[in-house]
Parts: C-alpha cells; sequence; structure tokens
C-alpha cells in the first residue's frame, strides 16, 4: 500500500533529498518569492502574500514552512553566514581600525541591498536557533574587534557594541524611508557615525555626498502616502 499524495503534490522521490520532486520545487517557489517581498517589503510581508507570489496554497506553505521563523530562517541563512563571514574578514584586517571600518561599511550595505535582512539585523527570533547562533558568532566577533580597534587608540572607549545594534536600526529606518528615491542615503548616515566613533586622529574615509533635496522630498512624499496591499498579516 502507498501513501497518497499531498494536495498540489504527487509521488516521485528527488534523488538525494527527503522531500518529492515536486515537494522540492514548491519549497523553492516559496523560498524565492518570500525573498523577493521582504526584499522589497520587510519581514512586514504576510505568510499570504508569501503563498500568493510563490502560487502555492497556504496549506502547501504550511507543509513546507510551519512557522514565520522557519520562513525568515530558510531565507535569510547565506545571508547570516555573509553576516558572519564579515567579522572573520575584518579580524583578518592587519590593522584593526580599518577592520572595523571596513566591517561597518560592509554590514550596512546588507542592510541596503535587502530590506528583509535589515529588519532582520534589528530583531531577534528565539525560534530559530540556527539564525540566532550565528548572529551569536558575530557578535561575539564584533566585540574582538571592538576591542582591538580601541587597543590602537583610534576607536573612542566610550563606544559600546550597543552603539552597533543603534547604528543598525537607524540604518535600517532609513533604507525603508528613502527607498529607491535616495537609495545612497544610507552611505551619508554612516559616515557620519563613523566620524562619531573615531578618537582624535583616527583615519577615515571621506564623507559620502549629500542626497539631493529632489530625491529627499521623493522619499518623504512616499512615506507620506497610505501603506499598500501586502503588509497586512
Amino acid at each position: 500500500m502507498t501513501a497518497s499524495a499531498a494536495p498540489d503534490e504527487t509521488p516521485g522521490q528527488k534523488p538525494g533529498t527527503g522531500l518529492r520532486a515536486d515537494a522540492e520545487r514548491n519549497r523553492d517557489r516559496i523560498l524565492a518569492a518570500a525573498r523577493r517581498l521582504y526584499a522589497i517589503e520587510g519581514l512586514g510581508a504576510s505568510m499570504a502574500s508569501v503563498a500568493r507570489e510563490a502560487g502555492v496554497g497556504k496549506a502547501t506553505l504550511s507543509r513546507r514552512f510551519a512557522t514565520r521563523e522557519d520562513l525568515i530562517t530558510a531565507v535569510f541563512a547565506d545571508r547570516m553566514d555573509a553576516y558572519a563571514t564579515a567579522v572573520t574578514e575584518a579580524l583578518a584586517d592587519p590593522d584593526p581600525w580599518h577592520g572595523f571600518v571596513g566591517y561597518i561599511e560592509a554590514v550596512c550595505a546588507m542592510q541596503a541591498a535587502d530590506r528583509g535582512f535589515a529588519d532582520v539585523l534589528t530583531m531577534t527570533f528565539p525560534a530559530a536557533k540556527a539564525l540566532e547562533a550565528r548572529r551569536t558568532e558575530a557578535y561575539n566577533g564584533f566585540v574582538h574587534l571592538m576591542d582591538r580597534a580601541k587597543a590602537i587608540g583610534h576607536l573612542r572607549e566610550d563606544f559600546s557594541s550597543e552603539d552597533l545594534v543603534i547604528l543598525l536600526m537607524a540604518n535600517a529606518g532609513v533604507v525603508a524611508a528613502t527607498g529607491d528615491d535616495a537609495p545612497d542615503s544610507w552611505r551619508r548616515l554612516v559616515g557620519h557615525m563613523l566620524r562619531s566613533y573615531a578618537a582624535p586622529g583616527a583615519p577615515l574615509p571621506p564623507l559620502p555626498g549629500i542626497p539631493t533635496p529632489t530625491s529627499l522630498y521623493r522619499a518623504m512624499i512616499r512615506l507620506g502616502r497610505p501603506q499598500g496591499a501586502g503588509t497586512e498579516r
């Protein structure tokens, strides 16, 4: 006696996986859809909107990802790996201050490239063990990076790891607010913040340019519009 297939799925094992071939395709479609929506809308995109974008039913989505945290973990696993790797690369820099500056710029660039990831870095997901483990790994590496930059006298002694959290929250807000209207505004924010973190005499890269008044005005107009569909929970 053979088990019957679940709705929207047909028998047929895909080599090397525990899922039937069609189930694996559904999973890939869901992940691709979630990546698109999270990148554009942030984590406010609902599970229902992900299912619609993927062209699958809610039941199919639930079979693949029982909770929102499960989906977020799967979508952002590679980005969290890159986040942890950025710390490792910064620690390998023979100049601790250069490594610190490069890390701050790299992480904020990751946020700017993906609104969903910008949100992930400013939130916690206790049920998402793998994601939180990578976050902890990155945090511990950053503390070491911070101590090295202080030891050579280029990072202010009163800088705290909590200041990184504040920066990531601020940067996520700027990324969400400016969108495509003034997409490089976050660079200006990061440039100013690095200057506030630096001890006297610390070398700094040039301050990024100022967004045009027109681009910021367009962003302000967009922010004043009612939220579009697709953000319901």
